[in-house]
Parts: structure tokens; C-alpha cells; sequence
């Protein structure tokens, strides 16, 4: 950044002054990289920026030239006020639609579907998959989703979004310039749809669904970028925390208390937060601000089955325990840890795969000779010399019956 405002070149030595010393290695990392996109010019034992590239970026932060990098704001003032109390209750509802959806998957309960569009998003990016039924129920990546904080579970599904937009055939261009422009947006103002492209008026719709924008209708020629917009590319939250929402309020301070008899107190009204830990705890209770459940063999078992690990699992316990258990160490009971694993364990200690089973053969020679032509394919998944019969893969099923056939055949013309 000090270069892009520099007119002429600067000497390297000057510029290795402004590093320290434990950040030489990283400095030297990134001068290689700049150097490899020639983005950097070097000559002389100065250092500069490609002019091209520096007449752009100029523009690019500063919305210079016809670029319009910082959006064009609409004309006419909207007839409706639009508060910030507004656009931040959408984007709320709209994210938390996403992630409700998510983990009611997970627990059979009724929620809001999100539009097709998330609902394929999801599906695409593997947060989701169709489970038993047909329905569509919050995968291991997916539980792993939750354990993010809003701004990285927002950037997560936007790159899955970017990767789409390829398949779409959309101009990844376009798309990249849109989101970087509604980052610099400012919160609450109104913007024109007409200085869009086709793909970003495209991209409108999606966007909307995701809670990023808000538009009074589809047509609108106006949209408004939400809190989750403008914090995109900074460290601000990109939701209210007075909403309590997943990642924020309470679940940043955190709000789980564990006991070593496996007892669970939860100090949350938020029903996002209740239904993440319907997922892997056994709930006896609810009151105002507290929920008291119970991590068991059962409820462990219904996670695992669902995809989720004991290591996500202790992990999420972890990251959100209350201040009180901080104080212990370990933070989470060993006893509950070992406890968790070992019931992933129980559940893993049979794996089923299907194949054929060979037995009856006339011989011991016939048998071995079968069983080392099967072996020599790679396919016996199990075999047993006093019973003369293996197990093999379905793979290899058709090589050995063609074996078996031939040698029967070779045994008959012989005889």
C-alpha cells in the first residue's frame, strides 16, 4: 500500500527497514509471490509498482474513473424510510433461516426452508446431503460450518458460491466486483440497479436469499446492502450481537457448563443454540435462560450416525464453554472426552461391505488354487483354510466365476 501512493521507485534497502525481523521471512515470501504476478517491478536495487496495475488499483480504492468501485447511489430517495432496525432484522432472518434449517435437519423437527437456490448451494458444497428418505439432513462439514463464527461461515458459502457461478457459466469477473463493491458500501444507503452488469443483477436474487441485500420487491430498481454485506471484507461483525445469534452474544462469551457426570447446563434463550445441542445432547429442560440436557450413549450414537465425530463434538464443547469451566484443566472433562470417543469407537468396530462367499469346493487343491488366483487379484476380503471357503469383492466376482467355469471345463474335457 505505501508503494501504490509512491511516484517512482523505492531502494529495497529502504523498504527491508520498514520489516521486523521476525517478519523476514514472510516479507521475502510475499515479494516473491508479487514478483511472480508482476505485479512488481525490480531494477536497479529499486522496487516499484507495474504502472498498469497501479493506475487501476488507484481507481479501484478510490472508485476513480468509470469504474464506479463504490456502487452509484439511487437518484430519487426512496419514498419508504428504510431503517438500519430493518435491514439488520432481514439479514438476521435470513442467515439464521439457513442455519436453522441446518441443524433441525439433524433432529427431525419442522423448520422454514430456505429458497432452492441455498438449498442447492448447500447440498453442492457438502454442508448437506440426502439422507434416509430422500430428506435433506447437516452433514460432518456441515456441523464443522457451525462451529464457525458468522463471518467465516458467510465467506465459506460465498466462495462455494464463486465455484458455482463457474458452472453457471457466469462471469467470475462480475462476480468477484460485486462482492468486493458491496463491502465498501455504506450501511443504509440506497443503491441503483442500473450501473449493474447482467451477471451482478443476476446474482441480485441470490443475494437477497442469503440476506445480503434487500430490495422492497424483485423488480425494484433500488437495493440496500445489509450489515452481513458491508463487514465483508473488515474485522467488524457482519451481524447485530444484541440478536444473540449463532457465533455472537452469548456463544462468543460462551455458555455451556459440563459436569463430569455427564450433565449439561446451557445458559441460552437462543433457539439456534438450543438446536445445535439437540444434535448430540439428551434436553430434560428448558427454562427462561437455561437448558439442562445430558450428553449419553444414545444421543452421542444419533450424532455419529448423522456424520458428526467425537472429536467436532468436544471441540464444539470446547469453544463454547462457559467462563467457569475455563478455570479447569483440561477445559472438558477427561471422563467425558474418553467417553465420547470410545462410544465412536463401539460404533466403528464393524464395517459391512458386499461380496461373494465361495465355499463347497471338492478339494483342498480346487480351493487353494482358486483362493491364490483371487488373492493374486487383490479381491479376498477374508478367507478360512479349515471351512475351504473365502469372501471376495463384487469386482472380482466375474474373474473368478470365468476362472472356476474354465477350470471345470479343463477338468471334464481332461476326463
Amino acid at each position: 500500500m505505501n508503494l501504490l501512493w509512491l511516484e517512482s521507485p523505492i531502494q529495497t534497502s529502504t523498504l527491508a527497514a520498514w520489516v521486523n525481523r521476525e517478519a523476514k521471512k514472510t516479507y521475502e515470501g510475499a515479494l516473491s509471490m508479487l514478483a511472480r504476478l508482476h505485479i512488481t517491478t525490480r531494477s536497479d536495487a529499486k522496487l516499484g509498482l507495474n504502472p498498469t496495475f497501479k493506475a487501476s488499483f488507484r481507481q479501484a480504492i478510490t472508485g476513480g474513473g468509470i469504474h464506479r468501485s463504490f456502487g452509484v447511489p439511487a437518484e430519487k430517495d426512496d419514498k419508504a424510510a428504510v431503517t438500519l432496525d430493518m435491514l439488520d432484522a432481514y439479514a438476521v432472518e435470513r442467515w439464521e433461516t439457513i442455519l436453522h434449517y441446518m441443524v433441525s435437519s439433524g433432529t427431525g423437527q419442522a423448520s422454514a426452508k430456505p429458497s432452492q437456490g441455498v438449498l442447492f448451494l448447500l447440498g453442492r458444497s457438502g454442508l448437506m446431503a440426502a439422507g434416509r428418505g430422500g430428506a435433506m439432513q447437516i452433514t460432518s462439514l456441515g456441523f464443522q460450518f457451525l462451529l464457525h463464527s458468522p463471518h467465516a461461515q458467510l465467506w465459506e458459502l460465498l466462495l462455494q458460491y464463486l465455484h458455482l457461478a463457474e458452472e453457471r457459466q457466469m462471469d467470475l469477473v462480475e462476480v468477484l466486483e460485486f462482492l468486493l463493491m458491496l463491502s465498501t458500501m455504506e450501511l443504509g444507503r440506497d443503491y441503483s440497479t442500473e450501473s449493474l452488469g447482467e451477471t451482478q443483477n443476476a446474482m441480485l436474487e441470490d443475494l437477497r436469499d442469503y440476506g445480503l441485500i434487500w430490495q422492497r420487491k424483485a423488480t425494484s430498481r433500488r437495493f440496500y446492502p445489509t450489515r452481513l454485506a458491508t463487514t465483508l471484507t473488515s474485522s467488524l461483525p457482519p451481524l447485530p450481537t444484541a440478536t444473540g445469534t449463532a457465533g455472537s452474544g452469548a456463544q462468543a462469551q460462551g455458555y455451556i457448563i459440563l459436569e463430569t457426570n455427564y450433565r449439561l447446563y446451557a445458559y441460552t434463550d437462543n433457539p439456534l443454540q438450543t438446536a445445535v445441542l439437540n444434535l448430540f445432547v439428551t434436553l430434560k429442560s428448558r427454562f427462561p435462560n437455561l437448558v439442562v440436557g445430558s450428553v449419553n450413549r444414545d444421543s452421542v450414537r444419533k450424532a455419529l450416525s448423522d456424520g458428526i465425530t467425537a472429536d467436532q463434538i468436544i471441540q464444539y464443547l470446547t469453544t463454547h464453554a462457559h467462563p467457569q469451566m475455563r478455570k479447569n484443566n483440561p477445559l472438558v472433562p477427561v471422563t467425558v472426552q474418553d467417553q465420547i470417543r470410545l462410544w465412536e469407537l463401539e460404533r466403528n468396530r464393524l464395517k459391512s461391505q458386499e461380496g461373494y462367499l465361495y465355499t463347497s469346493f471338492s478339494s483342498q487343491a480346487d480351493y487353494e488354487f482358486v483362493l491364490n488366483y483371487a488373492k493374486q487379484l487383490g479381491v479376498v476380503l477374508w478367507d478360512n483354510t479349515a471351512k475351504r471357503s473365502f469372501f471376495a469383492s463384487m469386482e472380482g466376482h466375474a474373474n473368478i466365476r470365468g476362472f472356476i467355469e474354465r477350470r471345470t471345463a479343463a477338468a471334464a474335457g481332461n476326463g
